[in-house]
Protein backbone atom coordinates (compact mmCIF):
# COMPACT_ATOMS: atom_id res chain seq x y z
CA UNK A 1 0.00 0.00 0.00
CA UNK A 2 1.40 3.39 -1.02
CA UNK A 3 2.13 5.76 1.85
CA UNK A 4 0.02 8.93 1.50
CA UNK A 5 1.89 12.23 1.36
CA UNK A 6 0.58 15.46 2.90
CA UNK A 7 1.74 19.06 2.70
CA UNK A 8 0.80 20.92 5.89
CA UNK A 9 1.38 24.68 6.06
CA UNK A 10 2.09 26.41 9.36
CA UNK A 11 3.24 23.11 10.83
CA UNK A 12 5.87 24.29 13.32
CA UNK A 13 3.54 25.07 16.23
CA UNK A 14 -0.02 25.12 17.51
CA UNK A 15 -2.73 23.53 15.39
CA UNK A 16 -0.38 22.84 12.48
CA UNK A 17 2.11 20.95 14.64
CA UNK A 18 -0.70 18.88 16.14
CA UNK A 19 -2.07 18.07 12.68
CA UNK A 20 1.36 17.01 11.43
CA UNK A 21 1.87 14.82 14.49
CA UNK A 22 -1.50 13.09 14.21
CA UNK A 23 -1.13 12.49 10.48
CA UNK A 24 2.30 10.96 11.02
CA UNK A 25 0.84 8.72 13.71
CA UNK A 26 -1.58 7.44 11.07
CA UNK A 27 1.24 6.56 8.69
CA UNK A 28 1.15 9.67 6.50
CA UNK A 29 4.39 11.18 5.25
CA UNK A 30 4.11 14.85 6.20
CA UNK A 31 6.04 17.61 4.49
CA UNK A 32 5.73 20.65 6.70
CA UNK A 33 6.01 24.36 6.12
CA UNK A 34 6.89 27.26 8.40
CA UNK A 35 8.28 30.75 8.02
CA UNK A 36 11.70 29.17 8.57
CA UNK A 37 12.93 25.59 8.27
CA UNK A 38 12.83 24.41 11.88
CA UNK A 39 13.89 20.87 10.92
CA UNK A 40 14.67 18.77 7.86
CA UNK A 41 10.99 17.88 7.41
CA UNK A 42 9.96 21.52 7.10
CA UNK A 43 10.14 23.88 4.13
CA UNK A 44 10.95 27.43 5.19
CA UNK A 45 9.14 30.24 3.35
CA UNK A 46 7.58 33.58 4.27
CA UNK A 47 4.05 33.63 2.84
CA UNK A 48 4.06 37.41 2.55
CA UNK A 49 6.42 36.80 -0.40
CA UNK A 50 4.23 36.37 -3.51
CA UNK A 51 6.65 33.77 -4.88
CA UNK A 52 6.53 31.58 -1.76
CA UNK A 53 3.52 29.32 -2.52
CA UNK A 54 4.94 28.19 -5.86
CA UNK A 55 8.33 27.50 -4.28
CA UNK A 56 6.72 25.56 -1.42
CA UNK A 57 4.68 23.43 -3.81
CA UNK A 58 7.60 22.63 -6.11
CA UNK A 59 9.89 21.79 -3.20
CA UNK A 60 7.22 19.59 -1.61
CA UNK A 61 6.70 17.76 -4.91
CA UNK A 62 10.44 17.26 -5.24
CA UNK A 63 10.75 15.86 -1.72
CA UNK A 64 7.71 13.64 -2.23
CA UNK A 65 8.97 12.15 -5.50
CA UNK A 66 6.33 13.88 -7.62
CA UNK A 67 3.13 12.95 -5.78
CA UNK A 68 1.16 14.77 -3.07
CA UNK A 69 -2.16 13.34 -1.89
CA UNK A 70 -3.28 15.76 0.81
CA UNK A 71 -3.02 19.51 1.35
CA UNK A 72 -3.76 21.13 4.71
CA UNK A 73 -4.07 24.92 4.48
CA UNK A 74 -3.35 25.84 8.08
CA UNK A 75 -0.85 28.73 8.00
CA UNK A 76 -2.34 31.93 9.36
CA UNK A 77 -1.64 35.40 10.68
CA UNK A 78 -3.76 36.94 13.45
CA UNK A 79 -2.59 40.41 14.40
CA UNK A 80 -4.55 43.57 15.20
CA UNK A 81 -5.16 46.28 12.64
CA UNK A 82 -6.94 49.21 14.35
CA UNK A 83 -8.82 51.58 12.06
CA UNK A 84 -6.95 54.51 13.62
CA UNK A 85 -3.63 53.53 12.02
CA UNK A 86 -2.26 55.53 9.11
CA UNK A 87 -3.75 54.64 5.74
CA UNK A 88 -0.60 52.94 4.47
CA UNK A 89 -0.01 50.96 7.69
CA UNK A 90 -3.62 49.77 7.79
CA UNK A 91 -3.47 48.72 4.13
CA UNK A 92 -0.12 46.96 4.59
CA UNK A 93 -1.53 44.97 7.51
CA UNK A 94 -4.66 44.14 5.50
CA UNK A 95 -2.68 42.89 2.52
CA UNK A 96 -0.23 40.84 4.61
CA UNK A 97 -3.08 39.08 6.39
CA UNK A 98 -5.01 38.34 3.21
CA UNK A 99 -1.88 37.13 1.42
CA UNK A 100 -0.99 34.71 4.21
CA UNK A 101 -4.49 33.58 5.22
CA UNK A 102 -6.22 33.50 1.84
CA UNK A 103 -4.10 34.14 -1.23
CA UNK A 104 -1.36 31.65 -0.34
CA UNK A 105 -4.01 29.03 0.49
CA UNK A 106 -5.70 29.72 -2.83
CA UNK A 107 -2.45 29.33 -4.76
CA UNK A 108 -1.56 26.08 -3.03
CA UNK A 109 -5.10 24.77 -3.57
CA UNK A 110 -4.82 25.63 -7.27
CA UNK A 111 -1.51 23.79 -7.56
CA UNK A 112 -2.97 20.78 -5.76
CA UNK A 113 -6.15 20.62 -7.84
CA UNK A 114 -4.18 20.89 -11.09
CA UNK A 115 -1.77 18.21 -9.86
CA UNK A 116 -4.61 15.76 -9.21
CA UNK A 117 -6.51 16.56 -12.39
CA UNK A 118 -3.41 16.17 -14.56
CA UNK A 119 -2.62 12.80 -12.96
CA UNK A 120 -6.29 11.73 -12.93
CA UNK A 121 -5.74 11.09 -9.23
CA UNK A 122 -7.86 11.66 -6.15
CA UNK A 123 -6.87 14.22 -3.53
CA UNK A 124 -8.10 16.03 -0.47
CA UNK A 125 -7.74 19.58 0.82
CA UNK A 126 -8.41 20.52 4.43
CA UNK A 127 -8.79 24.25 5.09
CA UNK A 128 -8.37 25.55 8.64
CA UNK A 129 -10.68 28.57 8.53
CA UNK A 130 -12.29 30.24 11.55
CA UNK A 131 -15.51 31.02 13.34
CA UNK A 132 -14.71 34.61 12.33
CA UNK A 133 -15.56 33.75 8.73
CA UNK A 134 -19.21 33.45 9.76
CA UNK A 135 -19.78 35.63 12.81
CA UNK A 136 -17.06 38.24 12.26
CA UNK A 137 -14.38 39.29 14.71
CA UNK A 138 -13.21 42.25 16.79
CA UNK A 139 -13.03 45.84 15.48
CA UNK A 140 -9.27 45.34 15.03
CA UNK A 141 -9.63 42.19 12.94
CA UNK A 142 -11.68 43.03 9.84
CA UNK A 143 -8.88 41.62 7.71
CA UNK A 144 -8.78 38.28 9.53
CA UNK A 145 -12.54 37.77 9.29
CA UNK A 146 -12.54 38.73 5.62
CA UNK A 147 -9.73 36.31 4.83
CA UNK A 148 -11.39 33.41 6.62
CA UNK A 149 -14.75 34.18 5.02
CA UNK A 150 -13.00 34.08 1.65
CA UNK A 151 -11.38 30.75 2.51
CA UNK A 152 -14.78 29.24 3.30
CA UNK A 153 -16.24 30.46 -0.01
CA UNK A 154 -13.20 29.16 -1.90
CA UNK A 155 -13.51 25.76 -0.18
CA UNK A 156 -17.17 25.44 -1.15
CA UNK A 157 -16.37 26.31 -4.75
CA UNK A 158 -13.59 23.72 -4.96
CA UNK A 159 -15.89 21.07 -3.49
CA UNK A 160 -18.72 21.81 -5.89
CA UNK A 161 -16.59 21.98 -9.01
CA UNK A 162 -14.21 19.05 -8.56
CA UNK A 163 -16.00 16.37 -6.54
CA UNK A 164 -16.83 14.40 -9.68
CA UNK A 165 -13.10 14.35 -10.49
CA UNK A 166 -12.19 12.84 -7.12
CA UNK A 167 -11.01 16.06 -5.46
CA UNK A 168 -12.55 16.49 -2.01
CA UNK A 169 -12.51 19.66 0.08
CA UNK A 170 -13.27 20.02 3.78
CA UNK A 171 -13.15 23.07 6.06
CA UNK A 172 -12.86 23.50 9.82
CA UNK A 173 -13.93 26.65 11.65
CA UNK A 174 -12.32 26.74 15.10
CA UNK A 175 -13.19 29.34 17.66
CA UNK A 176 -10.49 30.28 20.12
CA UNK A 177 -7.85 27.58 20.41
CA UNK A 178 -5.16 27.28 23.06
CA UNK A 179 -2.23 28.55 21.01
CA UNK A 180 0.17 31.43 21.54
CA UNK A 181 -1.65 33.40 18.83
CA UNK A 182 -5.06 33.06 20.51
CA UNK A 183 -3.58 33.51 23.99
CA UNK A 184 -2.37 37.01 23.19
CA UNK A 185 -5.82 37.89 21.90
CA UNK A 186 -7.61 36.46 24.91
CA UNK A 187 -5.40 38.50 27.22
CA UNK A 188 -6.01 41.68 25.24
CA UNK A 189 -9.78 41.17 25.26
CA UNK A 190 -10.18 40.51 28.96
CA UNK A 191 -9.23 36.86 29.32
CA UNK A 192 -11.73 35.11 31.63
CA UNK A 193 -14.47 37.58 30.76
CA UNK A 194 -14.28 36.58 27.11
CA UNK A 195 -14.60 32.91 28.06
CA UNK A 196 -18.10 33.68 29.34
CA UNK A 197 -19.16 33.77 25.67
CA UNK A 198 -18.18 30.09 25.27
CA UNK A 199 -20.83 27.75 26.73
CA UNK A 200 -18.27 24.95 27.00
CA UNK A 201 -16.33 27.16 29.41
CA UNK A 202 -12.95 26.72 27.76
CA UNK A 203 -11.23 27.14 24.43
CA UNK A 204 -10.37 24.21 22.16
CA UNK A 205 -7.01 22.48 22.25
CA UNK A 206 -4.78 22.08 19.18
CA UNK A 207 -5.19 18.31 19.45
CA UNK A 208 -8.97 18.63 19.22
CA UNK A 209 -8.74 20.64 16.00
CA UNK A 210 -6.07 18.28 14.68
CA UNK A 211 -8.34 15.29 15.31
CA UNK A 212 -10.99 16.89 13.09
CA UNK A 213 -8.41 17.72 10.41
CA UNK A 214 -7.06 14.16 10.45
CA UNK A 215 -10.59 12.79 10.14
CA UNK A 216 -11.22 15.03 7.14
CA UNK A 217 -7.91 14.12 5.52
CA UNK A 218 -8.18 10.36 5.97
CA UNK A 219 -11.58 9.14 7.14
CA UNK A 220 -14.39 11.49 6.14
CA UNK A 221 -16.70 9.97 3.52
CA UNK A 222 -16.60 11.58 0.11
CA UNK A 223 -20.23 12.63 0.53
CA UNK A 224 -19.03 15.07 3.20
CA UNK A 225 -17.06 17.10 0.66
CA UNK A 226 -17.99 20.76 0.89
CA UNK A 227 -18.83 20.53 4.57
CA UNK A 228 -17.75 23.08 7.18
CA UNK A 229 -17.15 21.68 10.67
CA UNK A 230 -17.50 24.08 13.60
CA UNK A 231 -15.32 23.64 16.70
CA UNK A 232 -16.01 26.58 18.97
CA UNK A 233 -17.54 25.28 22.20
CA UNK A 234 -21.03 26.37 21.02
CA UNK A 235 -19.99 30.05 21.03
CA UNK A 236 -21.40 30.25 17.50
CA UNK A 237 -23.97 27.79 16.23
CA UNK A 238 -25.57 27.75 12.77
Amino acid sequence: MTQPVALVTGSSRGIGAAIASQLRARGVRVIGHASRAVDEQTIGADLTDPTAPARIWEEALHRAGGRIDLLVNNAGLFSPNPIGLSDIEWLDNWEDTLRINLTAAAELSRFAVRHWLEREATGRIVHVASRAGYRGDSPDHWHYAAAKGGMIAMHKTIARQYAAKGVMSYAICPGFTDTAMAGDYLASRGGPGLLADIPLGRVATPDEIAAIATFCALDAPESMTGTVIDANGASYVR
